[in-house]
Parts: C-alpha cells; sequence; structure tokens
C-alpha cells in the first residue's frame, strides 16, 4: 500500500478548484455533540493533518456549526482554504424558510457568510432538490450569488441523476455562465445507491463526488460488535438520538460480516477507518470523502488514508465478502435522505 504523509489534493470533477482528499465536516459535531474546545482542536487537527476543505451547511445545529467553524478558521489565510455550505433544508418555521426560491437561497447565503464570518465561499450546494420550485429560479439566483462573488462553485446534494441531468440542461438553455461542478452524495462500502446512475453522469460531465459517510455512520470502523452494547461515547450508544441506520444494524448479522474486514485492513497494514475511506477514494469520479471526528486523533488517523492505493485483489475480496449486503437501488439516494430529513413525505 501506498500513502502519503500528508493529504494530497484533487480537482473538484473537471472543475478548477483543488479539494484536499479529505474533506473535514462538522455534521452532527460541531454546535450539538462536541464541546466547542474539542471541535476547535479538531479543526486545527485537520489544518495540521493538510486538510484544506471544510465542509458544513446553515442547518447544522442551527447554525452554530458555521459559527463554530468560522471561529475556528479565524486567522487562518483565507485563501489556503475551501469552505463549502449548503442551502435547502428548514432552517425556521416561516414558509420561506426553506427550499431553494430565491428568497431563501439569497437570505441563507448572506446568513451564512455572517456566520463563518467571510465574504465568499468556495462551494455553495444545494442539500437536496426542491419540487416545489421551478428549477429555472434556483439555477438563477445561484448564477447571481456567482456573479456577485458571493460564491465561486456550485454544487448539489443527494440529487438524483435525472435531476442533475435536468439542471444541466437548463442551465444550457438559458444561457447561465455557473455550472454544477460537484455532487454530495453518501457513499461507502455497504451503501453504493450511485454507482448505477450518478457517478457514470457525473463523470461524463465532469462533476466530482464529495462523498459523506464514507464511514457508514461508525460501522465499518468496527466499534460495534455482534453481541456486544455500543462503546460508552458512541452514537449509538445514545439510544433513541443514535442515527437510523445505526439502530438498524445494531445486533444484525452485517455486525458479523463488518468484522471480517478486521483482518483485511491488518494485511494492509491500515486501521478498518482508514481502510473504508481509502476504498471510497479508490473509485472514479470522487475528489474527496468527508470525515467527521469528536477527537483530534480521529482527524489525524483518518487523515493517513489520502494517498493511499488498494491493490486490486483488496478491493475483490471486500467485494466478496460484502457483496450481497451493498445497496446498489438508485431510486434511494435523493428519496430516502429527504425523508429521513423531514424534508419529503414517505412514497405511498
Amino acid at each position: 500500500m501506498l500513502g502519503s504523509a500528508a493529504v494530497e489534493h484533487r480537482r473538484l470533477g473537471r472543475s478548477g478548484l483543488q479539494v484536499s482528499e479529505i474533506t473535514y465536516g462538522n455534521w452532527l459535531t460541531h454546535g450539538e455533540l462536541v464541546a466547542r474546545e474539542a471541535a476547535m482542536a479538531c479543526v486545527q487537527a485537520a489544518l495540521e493533518a493538510g486538510i484544506t476543505t471544510f465542509d458544513t451547511a446553515d442547518v447544522y445545529a442551527q447554525g452554530a456549526a458555521e459559527e463554530l467553524l468560522g471561529e475556528a478558521l479565524r486567522g487562518v489565510r483565507r485563501e489556503s482554504v475551501e469552505i463549502a455550505t449548503k442551502v435547502c433544508l428548514p432552517t425556521g418555521d416561516g414558509p420561506n424558510d426553506r427550499g431553494l426560491s430565491r428568497k431563501h437561497i439569497m437570505e441563507s447565503c448572506h446568513a451564512s457568510l455572517r456566520r463563518l464570518g467571510t465574504d465568499y465561499v468556495d462551494l455553495y450546494q444545494a442539500h437536496r432538490f426542491d419540487e416545489q420550485t421551478p428549477l429555472e429560479e434556483t439555477l438563477v439566483a445561484f448564477d447571481d450569488l456567482v456573479r456577485q462573488g458571493k460564491v465561486l462553485y456550485l454544487g448539489v446534494s443527494e440529487w438524483t441523476a435525472d435531476q442533475i441531468r435536468q439542471a444541466l440542461d437548463l442551465a444550457d438553455q438559458v444561457g447561465l455562465r455557473s455550472r454544477i461542478v460537484s455532487n454530495q452524495p453518501q457513499y461507502n462500502m455497504l451503501w453504493r445507491v450511485i454507482e448505477p446512475q450518478v457517478l457514470p453522469l457525473c463523470q461524463r460531465e465532469g462533476i466530482g463526488q464529495l462523498v459523506f459517510q464514507p464511514l457508514a455512520q461508525g460501522v465499518l470502523t468496527g466499534k460495534y460488535r455482534p453481541g456486544e452494547p455500543p462503546p460508552p461515547g458512541s452514537r449509538g450508544a445514545s439510544g433513541g438520538r443514535a442515527p437510523r441506520f445505526i439502530r438498524r444494524v445494531l445486533g444484525k448479522p452485517l455486525l458479523e460480516r463488518v468484522q471480517q474486514l478486521r483482518p483485511i485492513a491488518d494485511a494492509a497494514g491500515l486501521s478498518m477507518a482508514q481502510l473504508a475511506i481509502a476504498w471510497t477514494l479508490q473509485h472514479d469520479g470522487v475528489s474527496s470523502a468527508i470525515i467527521g471526528a469528536s477527537r483530534p486523533e480521529q482527524v489525524l488517523e483518518n487523515a493517513t488514508a489520502a494517498g493511499i492505493r488498494l491493490e486490486a485483489g483488496v478491493l475483490a475480496q471486500i467485494d466478496d465478502l460484502l457483496g450481497d449486503l451493498v445497496d446498489r437501488d438508485p431510486t434511494k439516494t435523493a428519496q430516502m435522505m429527504a425523508v429521513k430529513d423531514g424534508w419529503a413525505q414517505p412514497a405511498e
């Protein structure tokens, strides 16, 4: 296995923007589950490891995550980091406090800039697809933010291939200068729903993937063992507040199969977390893997997955082991996430 001492960088799709192979994200951590001092230490550890790309969203911890990230990056040369945030999910109780209308996009962008303490964000992403707003209204509002210099690049998150295709075609039809350059989907060894449709489209169109949950909410680290209670302090130990995926797999045969990844990781000289992150970065079209952390040492361990190239035999072993457990259903990409977030109603 080949690795690097510092985090390497890749182009975000066919854009000119370089992002670190590992992105530091603060979903479910900053401003919510992790104390301020620990969160600040995690950002510092990320910077020391060579991570330059940071991902957040206006909805994370009701804006507190953006505020804390802005504070943690204060004093860092602005041009040396790439800051990404998102808009769409509900940030208030009002009818215009959600979605991708021009009003909500403009107001949310200005609010995010204030919380982050910056004049611009490098990447502004549509957190979900909004069926209630004309797509042209959304794209024109995003394009205007780019023209105003408040946003440098545009992306989406958890959009289906059809939705991305619609946006690309419409942007060409109305003559917009700004084009989608990134997609942020969930992607890991177990959840591969972007492979049949989203990845091929994005590769053809030069759209890079910033993938989240490469560790499947910690399940792929192996810390959840079959027949044992979740380790103290883990997300799985938080009872009803634990993420749905963790609650669903606790005590299930999937955990036994995940434990069988351990000898594969050991033979490669990697931790299970490093193996899982390196696996996502191995796939064409993936520009960066987003990691979260509650302790600086987690950041440093996961950052070392950058630059690792897994041999074909290792990839085949993983596929043979997990094959029948892998979900590749492309219809689940956006709808399941939208329902989970309370943004959409379940299909009848």
